[in-house]
């Protein structure tokens, strides 16, 4: 077996350094995933379930199984610009790892500077930091750890709704200020009780969020190009639409739950989002690119949208002058919704399953799939389009200055 160089790009370390004690002692065993698909099953693991990976000191716990068979490992978080650590150390690498929450950019530009690499791998799920046709035409695998982090993402999702509705964090804003301002809490507060909740996208993680809202009481609706199956619509009491402007202008509540490529780039733009109805609310744990960045700032100003919340940007990170940082009404935070301890332990384990198969000459998870063969393929097949949405990505080095 041939040494591979593997560069794989986390994000930072804690302000205070790396933990040396957790909140909780251990994660809740899970096997299987809802509808059976098990959970990553790499050979062994060399760390503790529950703590830090995805950070640099972290470094998804793969240090000794690489080196043990004499690859090399290059863990940086500097990843934009061109005199980056991960720009200079893609040249001779053979594997890039990356993470949704603090992606690596492989632009057209950066794959015809790596001859060597042949495979890219997500450290969760979304792919789209990646110029998938850029890899199809250089027959680079993609792959991603599927269903890792869909649960923690659609738990984000219902806690983000709620925030929004009943006006939590400026409530809790008045605590920390040391008020007791009820009425100026509670003008903008509402139950999402007897409301309609749409969500674009009906996936892994469209789905677990119509579950979870279920027992809220509240009239769910759902657009994806795959419908739903019969008896799944009918548990659900949810109702189809073929398209998202069909769906938005009856939704008190949009949630995004859709892959970024060609075809939803820019979706929600002025024209859409003036189709919901006023004092909406929209939720984007998707990806940035989904939203149009000035249209969703000024629907807050105008009172279009009552609130925007999620955790996606563009590009990430997000410039320190991005306009979601201080428009009103928001509840945005850093991409941390699949990066919970939980996933993590999840995504991580997944990686070394990737990595496995790869150095060993086995097949890859069908369902972990993105890219193989210079076609989509696998998970790819069913989610993406061809094409390139890494577009203005190198605004993210503005993020350094």
């Amino acid at each position: 077996m041939e040494m591979a160089k593997v560069v794989c790009v986390l994000y930072d370390d804690p302000v205070d350094g790396y933990p040396t004690a957790y909140a909780r002692d251990g994660l809740p065993k899970l096997e299987h995933y809802p509808g059976g698909q098990t959970l990553p099953t790499p050979k062994a693991i060399d760390f503790q379930p529950g703590i830090l990976l995805g950070s640099v000191s972290g470094e998804l716990g793969l240090r000794k199984f690489l080196e043990n068979q004499a690859h090399s490992l290059v863990v940086t978080s500097d990843k934009d610009g061109p005199d980056s650590v991960f720009e200079r150390e893609l040249v001779d690498a053979e594997v890039v790892i990356s993470q949704p929450f603090w992606p690596a950019y492989l632009t057209a530009e950066r794959f015809a500077k790596a001859a060597k690499l042949k495979l890219a791998i997500t450290a969760g799920i979304g792919s789209d930091h990646v110029d998938l046709q850029a890899a199809m035409d250089r027959s680079v695998t993609v792959a991603e750890v599927t269903y890792c982090n869909s649960i923690s993402v659609s738990e984000h999702v219902v806690m983000v709704i709620l925030s929004l509705a009943r006006n939590y964090i400026p409530s809790y804003q008045w605590v920390v200020k040391g008020g007791w301002n009820i009425a100026d809490c509670v003008a903008r507060s509402y139950d999402i009780e007897g409301m309609e909740i749409g969500t674009v996208g009906a996936g892994r993680i469209g789905t677990a969020v119509l579950r979870r809202l279920k027992p809220f009481d509240v009239r769910l609706h759902y657009t994806d190009r795959h419908r739903l199956p019969d008896a799944v619509e009918k548990e659900l009491g949810v109702t189809f639409h073929q398209t998202a402007a069909e769906m938005v202008p009856v939704c008190d509540v949009v949630t995004i739950n859709a892959p970024l490529h060609p075809e939803t780039e820019n979706l929600f733009d002025e024209a859409m989002i003036a189709k919901m109805k006023r004092g909406a609310y929209l939720v984007n744990t998707a990806r940035g690119k989904i939203c149009n960045r000035d249209a969703v700032a000024r629907a807050l100003e105008s009172g279009q949208l009552a609130g925007y919340a999620g955790d996606v940007w563009f590009p990430q990170p997000a410039p320190k002058d991005h306009p979601w940082r201080s428009m009103p009404y928001h509840g945005m935070t850093p991409h941390i919704s699949g990066s919970s301890l939980s996933a993590q332990a999840r995504y991580a384990a997944g990686t070394r399953e990737i990595l496995e198969c790869w150095f060993e000459g086995k097949p890859i998870r069908e369902e972990y799939l993105i890219v193989a063969g210079g076609k989509l393929a696998g998970a790819g097949a069913h989610s993406y389009s061809a094409g390139d949405a890494t577009r203005g990505s190198e605004e993210a080095a503005r993020f350094k200055t």
